[in-house]
């Protein structure tokens, strides 16, 4: 069957059901609980809508988002590895443009619009944990798309930013966009800066389901006064946070936190609607503690 005739067959069902179809691209892609997350919150809303996982390779980011577009979806999230990929495919907000990366498009307008929210939900969360961010030393591990959008708000507010990432030349390209922060490589500089840190942030994929006994970071450099902040989810309580826990580590946050506020800001971009934040955060716990991956 030609993909003509898919596209056919896929707006004929779309248009009968009036249902919007939302959804998330990435590679991989099944251990998401995006769907989870958004498919409760449009049930609470009483929306007639549904989230999907679709899998999709850095080679057919353009393509997928243009398919998107011609079949009708109404909105995308986009997760590594493709983050940076996509903003070549729409047209992005400023903050995505500085970021270098764009976690979520909007279909509603013609064009494909691009957004990052990695840095809301983030600056969100430590300002619960923490209060004030102005000041205060943060280690980020990654100088990926996640990385880039937290950092950029975390400087915003007067943070001191350290990027620690195996790759030299890219944790300096993103320090160069930063007002103040420096980068190290992920070795022996990292003990004293962890020794110096108010905060850690794992913005990288390690320690995520399957690979769940990976970490950048074990018990013996932490201190307990440190803030362990991991964005991987799934697992909830990673390799990263048991370590924390073993350090005596006072202060520790999962990565559910940050799932439900970027999707939340997701969310209200596509729909206008208030997401119902507490629905969507518990529909993500109760899926994690009943083994969902």
């Amino acid at each position: 069957m030609l993909l003509g005739d898919w596209e056919r067959i896929f707006k004929t069902a779309y248009n009968r059901s009036m249902k919007k179809i939302y959804g998330i691209i990435g590679d991989p892609v099944a251990h998401s609980l995006s769907p989870v997350m958004h498919n409760a919150a449009f049930k609470k809303l009483g929306m007639d809508a549904i989230y999907l996982a679709f899998r999709v390779s850095p080679e057919e980011v353009g393509d997928a988002i243009r398919g998107a577009k011609s079949l009708g979806i109404a909105g995308l999230n986009v997760t590594i590895p493709l983050k940076e990929k996509a903003l070549s495919f729409v047209d992005a907000e400023e903050v995505a443009k500085k970021i270098g990366a764009v976690n979520t498009i909007d279909f509603s307008s013609g064009t494909p619009a691009g957004y990052n929210t990695d840095g809301i939900g983030s600056l969100r969360i430590l300002k619960e944990v923490v209060g004030e961010i102005n000041g205060k030393n943060v280690l980020i591990l990654g100088a990926g798309g996640a990385a880039k959008a937290i950092s950029f708000y975390l400087d915003a507010e007067g943070a001191r930013v350290t990027i620690a990432n195996r790759t030299r030349e890219k944790a300096a390209q993103l320090v160069s966009k930063l007002r103040n922060a420096d980068f190290i490589s992920l070795g022996v500089e990292l003990e004293k800066r962890i020794e110096d840190s108010n905060i850690l942030i794992n913005a990288t994929s390690v320690g995520m389901h399957p690979n769940e006994d990976a970490t950048l970071v074990n018990a013996y450099l932490m201190h307990p006064d440190l803030v362990v902040f991991d964005i991987v989810y799934n697992p909830l309580e990673t390799k990263l946070l048991r370590e924390a826990k073993r350090a005596g580590v006072k202060k520790i946050v999962d990565g559910v936190k940050m799932l439900v506020y970027q999707g939340a800001a997701s969310f209200k971009i596509w729909t206008k609607k208030e997401p119902p934040i507490e629905t969507m955060e518990n529909a993500v716990r109760d899926a994690l503690s009943h083994g969902s991956s």
